[in-house]
């Protein structure tokens, strides 16, 4: 291959099929239409690129990614019929045109009409007419439509693009009026006035149906669950801001230096301390949040460790570090993408601390370590049966039977969540639900007969429950995905504190998308909440967290989500970050009190800026949109922990064994 194909089959393989597209018919469209054909000569180059590039008039064309997402949701069949609204650069309506009999484009601006009628006939595209009118109205004299894309965001979908639909046919839509996010929506007609509504997917679009370009800020009032300011509408840097953070941050040489004693001080009688983390493999992230749980623990009697990875790998270590007898296992944990996460030195040295610690104890004064994720269906599957062998054979058996349902799926359930998505395969809920009522209905009969056996099996029966549903939900990367995920983790964490008695206080490790407060991040605007704000809800000021930060340096990450392990380079912050204030203190290392700190330091530091997040993929070739969010960061934590230089996490090695399934490749 030379010149546009190599960069298009790229595209195809890294932007399209590698964010879960798998339409062949999609992916076969895209490798073989030409997108630089349909863009300024000037943009050819970066044709394939995963961003918005303009066509004049003030419009933009959607990136490939999106125009797959939205094709594959609209589920065109070849004798079908389809509407655009909105064409655009044409290159939407291309794809469709190789999916259906007939695709019709209705766009507003004559130009645009009639660039999309010019290239249609260069690449001898024939069953494609465009229309130039006001796309809210449709086109009622080609109507019904088998599908309708309506490639721009609407605040809600016209009710004349509804009456065009045919019965049984979709509609798909960005919804939402704030440029910081849009709920990818598909509309099914079932009768003459009856319409399903899914929301499938959160995505950035680009500009919306009227084609007006103006938006708006929220007041200046704006409440945490509103949506935040845009960032880069302000370019100016505050320098009151480094200096406060130079004089009032509590700083060191570097992360092991630094004095934890005020921070355990400030942390006093919360029972939740949630830990976070800037991204999935820092070395010293993990090193000062191991250090921290030491302390808590030895010196303030928390109880566990939560983090952010899956229950029966977890349960690994906790085996190991409660010194519990338990039955060897075939299975290596943590031996999935990305292994590195917390198959490593760090979690390890915390594990034989935590291990020694433990051994002067009496069994039921010894602190855990548990998992709050749900991404081992299957593992948990084996753990939950396994259990039902032991103390009812007969009700394993039925079990047996249920969980069969998801057993063709066991190597691939991303692959389970699209054909229950697409009506392709029955789903499986009522199946997983009837082992946990079963398991739960036998509660006082079976806890006597192990100590924590029964929480054991309880939890992975909640989570193959849990995971079920989320892979149903999490195929296009909605919000409604992230929500369970996070709702999981957090009745996870209810559900230990429960266990471990009235008393108890737990520690939370997880990334700080996690941890930190949605509502004060664009999060809440895309509806989208997590652990530290359901914490906040439930337990108040008893609930302390931390964030972390860093500016350059290298990291453990992937290039994409199965990809080999890899040391990439940090990026410098971004201009309009948080990061980069604290990098322009000049500190390498230092602890910043919010909530206990200065009122001024707040004040100055409450304007919303950008925050980085990098979860185990780092592509900083795309930084700005794959890796910042807008945040408040005196309301998103209670204390922020910079590290200006940081450094990988160092893996230990690790088998794979056969048949253990990827997780879904957009959470963090």
């Amino acid at each position: 291959m030379g010149g546009y194909e190599r960069e298009r089959a790229s595209m195809v393989e890294r932007q399209v099929r590698g964010r879960g597209v798998r339409d062949p018919r999609i992916l076969a469209a895209m490798m073989r239409l030409p997108r630089e054909r349909f863009l300024a000569p000037a943009d050819a180059a970066i044709a394939y690129e995963d961003i918005p590039l303009p066509i004049g008039h003030g419009q933009t064309a959607t990136p490939p990614r999106l125009v797959a997402f939205m094709a594959e949701a609209l589920d065109l069949s070849e004798h079908e019929t389809a509407l655009e609204v909105g064409g655009g650069s044409g290159y939407a309506a291309a794809v469709l045109a190789d999916l259906c009999r007939q695709v019709s484009v209705v766009e507003r601006i004559d130009a645009l009409a009639d660039h999309c009628k010019t290239v249609f006939h260069q690449l001898g595209i024939g069953n494609i007419d465009v229309h130039c009118g006001d796309g809210r109205e449709g086109w009622q004299r080609r109507a019904p439509f088998d599908g309708i894309l309506i490639s721009m965001t609407v605040a809600e979908i016209p009710q004349a693009l509804l009456s065009q639909l045919a019965l049984g046919g979709r509609l798909v839509a960005p919804v939402g009026a704030h440029p910081s996010g849009q709920e990818l929506v598909r509309i099914t007609r079932t009768g003459e006035d009856s319409f399903i509504r899914e929301d499938i997917a959160d995505i950035r679009y680009v500009a919306p149906l009227d084609g007006s370009e103006r938006t708006q800020d929220p007041p200046p009032d704006a409440s945490p669950s509103r949506p935040l300011r845009l960032v880069e509408r302000r370019p100016l840097t505050d320098l009151s801001a480094v200096n406060l953070i130079a004089a009032h941050g509590e700083a060191a040489a570097g992360p092991e230096t630094i004095d934890i004693r005020p921070l355990l001080d400030r942390i006093g009688d919360a029972r939740i301390v949630l830990i976070g983390e800037a991204t999935h493999g820092t070395h010293e992230f993990y090193a000062l949040r191991a250090r921290i749980s030491r302390a808590l623990i030895a010196e303030r009697g928390f109880d566990f460790v939560a983090a952010e990875a899956d229950w029966p790998d977890a349960a690994r270590i906790d085996h190991y570090v409660r010194h519990k007898d338990a039955v060897s296992a075939e299975w290596t944990a943590f031996a999935r993408f990305p292994t590195w996460m917390w198959r490593n030195e760090e979690t390890r040295d915390f594990a034989d601390w935590l291990h020694s610690w433990n051994k002067e104890r009496e069994p039921h004064r010894r602190a855990g370590f548990h998992g709050l994720d749900l991404y081992s269906l299957y593992l948990s599957v084996e753990q939950v049966l396994d259990h039902l062998d032991t103390v009812d054979p007969d009700l394993a058996s039925v079990a047996r039977r249920r969980y069969a349902c998801l057993t063709p799926w066991e190597t691939d359930p991303a692959a389970y969540g699209h054909a229950a998505l697409t009506g392709a395969y029955r789903d499986c809920e009522q199946d997983v639900l009837s082992v946990l009522a079963d398991l739960l209905r036998s509660r006082s009969a079976w806890q006597a007969m192990a100590e924590g056996a029964f929480f054991d099996a309880e939890r992975n029966a909640r989570l193959v429950a849990s995971a079920e549903r989320y892979y149903r939900t999490m195929y296009y990367g909605s919000r409604a995905s992230w929500n369970l995920r996070d709702t999981h983790m957090f009745e996870t964490l209810e559900s230990l504190l429960e266990h471990y008695g009235p008393r108890a206080r737990g520690i939370v490790w997880a990334h700080n998308s996690h941890l930190g407060d949605s509502a004060a991040t664009e999060m809440s605007a895309r509806g989208e909440f997590n652990i530290g704000r359901l914490s906040r809800a439930r337990w108040g000021s008893k609930v302390y967290s931390i964030g972390f930060g860093t500016d350059h340096g290298q990291v453990a990450a992937a290039n994409d989500w199965g990809g080999p392990l890899q040391y990439k380079t940090i990026r410098p912050a971004h201009p309009q970050s948080y990061e980069r204030l604290f990098h322009l203190s000049n500190q390498p290392c230092l602890l910043l009190p919010m909530r206990k700190g200065k009122a001024e330091v707040r004040e100055h530091l409450s304007s919303p800026r950008l925050e980085r997040a990098i979860g185990v993929i780092y592509r900083p070739e795309s930084e700005r949109f794959s890796h910042y969010f807008e945040a408040d960061l005196p309301r998103q934590f209670d204390e922020y922990v910079w590290i200006d230089e940081t450094s990988p996490v160092r893996p230990l090695g690790t088998r794979v064994r056969d048949g253990v399934p990827d997780t879904y490749p957009f959470g963090l």
